[in-house]
């Protein structure tokens, strides 16, 4: 079967599409054929490398997946041959503390299909089948599999973590990612009143066709927490929705009330940035990290994109072959929503 593999780290020229061994489903596991496959930013760091990741080359990438149930190993209860599924990527170990009080994101052995096994971007895929949930009927293929990860983020975001409520103010950063997108679309269905910024115009206009009541093109206004600040009459938002990291953690302190919310899932443009502690502890913030999320989050974020009918932002669908392009457009940052990988026999 054909798959999208590295066997080293580097940039887009490393990712190669090659014939692999198909897989088989061991204890627990089902197999899936895939249809469709979608990109996040997770790729980019499993193909360049970080720190401490060790992998076995060459390496399936790919996270997301929507598919076909083919084959089903020993021990499967709930999970048949011909089911039409979406896959939950997160893995954890099923028995510790945090699994066993539902917490499966705060696993100490928490990982990520594609970063701690072989990943989806291949025409099948051996996966826990515990990890797989009905496709949503309204959803195509590649519709459903733009949803996973960057959905399940943003819910356990949003919902988990910051305990977001009708009426309430939200500030996204860079939107246009998934996750931010996700953000946005949750956020709106909740009834929160969403700002969003990016340095784009048109996609400040296609978040607007979304439902974000006020966008900031930080170029044009590259003082965003002073725009906020007068968007919301003086007070500030009540939460700041941050996938961005180092470049916005200046701006997030000063644009969100006193008593308010930071949540932070991602750090594309850099890990390390300076805290004024003063602010934190005199305007009372609750500064919150968010990893992915339990398989409780995503389960009640399918239910809620089932029944709301939401469909995710799609960028663009390219062909399995064209792997390395469309890493490099989603690395570029050119991308409004997610991009899907099709698989073809």
């Amino acid at each position: 079967m054909k798959a999208a593999v590295i066997h080293e780290h580097g940039g887009p020229e490393c990712v190669q599409v090659e014939e692999v061994a198909e897989p088989r489903a061991a204890g627990g596991e089902a197999v899936l054929e895939v249809p469709a496959a979608a990109l996040n930013h997770l790729d980019i760091w499993v193909r360049r490398g970080s720190r401490g990741l060790t992998l076995d080359m060459p390496h399936v990438l790919g996270s997301d997946a929507a598919g076909v149930v083919v084959e089903v190993g020993p021990g499967v209860e709930g999970v048949s041959v011909g089911d039409e599924v979406i896959l939950n990527p997160g893995l954890s170990c099923g028995s510790c503390e945090f699994c066993n009080r539902g917490e499966q994101s705060e696993c100490p052995s928490f990982g990520i299909v594609g970063l701690s096994r072989p990943g989806t971007f291949a025409q099948r895929v051996a996966v826990p089948a515990a990890n797989l949930h009905p496709k949503p009927p309204h959803l195509t293929f590649e519709e459903a599999a733009a949803l996973p990860l960057a959905q399940a983020t943003a819910w356990r975001m949003l919902v988990t973590r910051a305990k977001l409520q009708p009426g309430e103010s939200v500030l996204i950063h860079g939107i246009g990612g998934g996750v931010a997108l996700a953000g946005l679309q949750l956020a709106r269905l909740i009834n929160a009143e969403v700002i969003v910024t990016s340095s784009s115009g048109e996609k400040l206009a296609r978040a607007r066709e979304l439902g974000a009541e006020h966008t900031v093109n930080y170029k044009e206004e590259p003082d965003i927490p002073a725009r906020v600040i007068e968007i919301t009459g003086g007070r500030g938002v009540d939460i700041v929705f941050d996938t961005v990291g180092a470049a916005t953690w200046a701006a997030n302190l000063s644009a969100v009330r006193r008593g308010g919310r930071i949540i932070l899932c991602g750090v594309t443009t850099g890990a390390s940035a300076d805290t004024n502690l003063q602010k934190v502890y005199w305007n009372q913030l609750t500064i919150l990290g968010s990893t992915m999320g339990s398989h409780e989050d995503f389960r009640q974020m399918l239910r809620t994109v089932t029944a709301s009918g939401l469909k995710p932002v799609i960028d663009s669908i390219e062909p399995l072959d064209r792997c390395r392009e469309a890493m490099a457009c989603m690395e570029s940052g050119e991308q409004f929503g997610k991009i899907v990988l099709t698989m073809s026999r």
